[in-house]
């Protein structure tokens, strides 16, 4: 295996630094699954949420964000056209859009939805589970309800073709998060079993992404950075946790808890290009 990057891990905790002195306004339009979850991920990393949905006032929120997280996992067809309004206000601006197709490939609707937003909007970067990417890349994988259940084969292929495809940074987060451009590929080690035993981990990776994506350009290297952040926490977290129950709130705490020296004695990213 490769040696981890120790430039990525400076460059993850110059990162933070970024962050906490910007605090960047993140807007969500997102779930009511997870809306408290990830709006205090984005505080406890050290941005500023907002979620705010209506097509009347979309357009005005983004305008004063720093990147915009669009989540599909409590699908309706009203906040469909709110995410194209807020989708394009971004586009118009350069605020990065960052998109989670939860449960695309489980229904119709999803991955209709998935495939009019990645068509219509420009999106920075796609997160999405194994089975949600493989859907959305024609590679594979299976979904049922929001949840994986079959992986694709080749994460590094899948994401990097979509990537190319989409002219995005593709994300497919799991045992070894993989991040391509379609050009460059990164694997991402950070992170623990116990992110699977509560809902909503996976949309507070994508909210961690958008608040890194919002003070870096680069988004292959902002969205590795935050997924090495938000990995390191989850490590942290399980090791004081007793359950499910305690793991969700020592996550919030360890990612309140972050500091640039811990992170870049901890994280590990790993180039997985050829």
């Amino acid at each position: 295996m490769k040696p981890y990057d120790k430039n990525a891990a400076a460059f993850a905790a110059e990162l933070l630094e970024r962050v906490r002195s910007k605090r960047p306004l993140i807007h969500h339009i997102t779930n009511f699954v997870v809306m408290n979850d990830t709006a205090n991920a984005t505080l406890a990393l050290g941005a500023l949420p907002v979620m705010a949905h209506a097509r009347e006032e979309v357009e005005e929120m983004v305008r004063a964000a720093g990147a915009l997280v669009l989540n599909a996992g409590t699908l309706q067809p009203e906040w469909v056209e709110s995410m194209l309004v807020a989708g394009k206000a971004a586009n118009g601006r350069g605020i990065p859009v960052v998109y989670d197709p939860v449960g695309a490939g489980a229904t119709r609707f999803r991955s209709e939805t998935a495939e009019r937003l990645l068509r219509e909007l420009k999106v920075a970067i796609v997160r999405g589970n194994s089975g949600e990417i493989g859907s959305l890349a024609g590679a594979g994988g299976v979904v049922r309800g929001v949840d994986s259940i079959e992986d694709v084969s080749d994460p590094v292929a899948v994401a990097s073709a979509l990537a190319a495809k989409r002219s995005s940074v593709v994300v497919i987060t799991g045992k070894r998060d993989v991040v391509s451009d379609g050009r460059r590929a990164l694997g991402v080690d950070n992170g623990h079993e116990m992110l699977k035993t509560i809902t909503g981990t996976g949309c507070m990776a994508t909210s961690a992404i958008a608040v890194f994506a919002a003070v870096e350009g680069d988004f292959l290297r902002a969205a590795a950075s935050a997924l090495a952040c938000y990995g390191l926490a989850a490590e942290e977290a399980a090791r004081r946790s007793r359950g499910p129950g305690s793991f969700r709130a020592e996550l919030l705490d360890a990612l309140a808890r972050l500091t640039p020296a811990g992170v870049e004695r901890g994280v590990r990213v790993v180039d997985l290009a050829a």
